[in-house]
């Protein structure tokens, strides 16, 4: 079936370079009044989307260069489109919306807490792109479900710290998050005081860690492990526990995009309400 037609989005390129499956479509250069910059965004349709007249929740996804593409991955893809493809089978559907980092800017966008070596605190402004301009343009143009509980957050390293903050600061906005591998040790650790202080918001949260993180920074993988289970125990504390959040340590698991594409299908599962 041909791809219908949607004005100022193209059909993502296929060929020899590219390895995206099923329905992608690109929007070039969308630009940010609050940050002064602009992006390309990336759009994942479900298997139905063409055939039916269904609307779908939407999951909004950090560093979209390395979701679908491994041309343009700078670290290797997460492989989300075929895993996508291959949830639709067990009837797991969703519009997956892949907002690429800024690059040279990334640390700065991907945390609202400033950190004295690397940067940081321009979070605030990074949320107010997604949820006052990307958000918009994604319900005006696909046949989303734009309410809360159908509308999702998820991120690895600094796009998971940025991704549980998005979960407090708009509870309005995201009806849950997926935290993976998160880097809160950034920005002196502001995280835990920010959730400690965060009221409850109801949702569904999905977060892990593996054993053997290893990232940029000088925190050794005992160091990371222990501030996630820092953080476990705050959401803990908070009235997160089964049935709307789901918590993961895998013993194999190292700060790569392989490990995260390896965990996403039973996040996804659990976060779309399947799992």
């Amino acid at each position: 079936m041909r791809a219908e037609k949607i004005v100022g989005w193209e059909s993502y390129p296929k060929g020899k370079r590219h390895t995206v499956s099923g329905d992608v479509r690109v929007f070039h250069g969308l630009p940010s009044p609050q940050l002064g910059n602009r992006r390309d965004i990336l759009v994942y349709l479900p298997p139905s989307y063409q055939a039916s007249q269904k609307r779908y929740p939407v999951l909004y996804m950090h560093d979209g260069q390395n979701l679908f593409d491994d041309a343009t991955s700078y670290v290797g893809e997460w492989h989300v489109d075929e895993i996508m493809e291959d949830l639709a089978g067990e009837g797991l559907e969703a519009i997956v919306v892949g907002i690429p980092n800024a690059g040279v800017k990334r640390l700065d966008e991907y945390s609202p807490f400033k950190d004295p070596e690397y940067g940081g605190g321009e979070g605030e402004t990074y949320l107010r792109f997604l949820v006052e301009t990307v958000k918009p343009l994604i319900d005006r143009d696909f046949r989303s479900l734009p309410q809360r509980e159908h509308t999702f957050v998820m991120g690895s390293s600094m796009g998971g710290l940025i991704s549980l903050y998005a979960f407090f600061r708009y509870p309005e906005v995201f009806g849950g998050a997926g935290v993976m591998s998160p880097s809160f040790w950034f920005g002196e650790r502001g995280s835990f005081d920010y959730a400690e202080a965060a009221p409850f918001v109801p949702g569904r949260l999905y977060m892990d860690v593996g054993y053997k993180e290893s990232t940029l920074s000088n925190v050794g993988s005992r160091r990371y492990l222990a501030d996630v289970r820092r953080m476990h125990r705050i959401l803990q504390r908070k009235g997160y526990k089964e049935g709307n959040y789901l918590y993961v340590e895998d013993k194999q698991g190292v700060h790569n995009e392989a490990d995260w594409a390896r965990r996403l299908p039973a996040a996804l599962r659990f976060l779309l309400g399947v799992g």
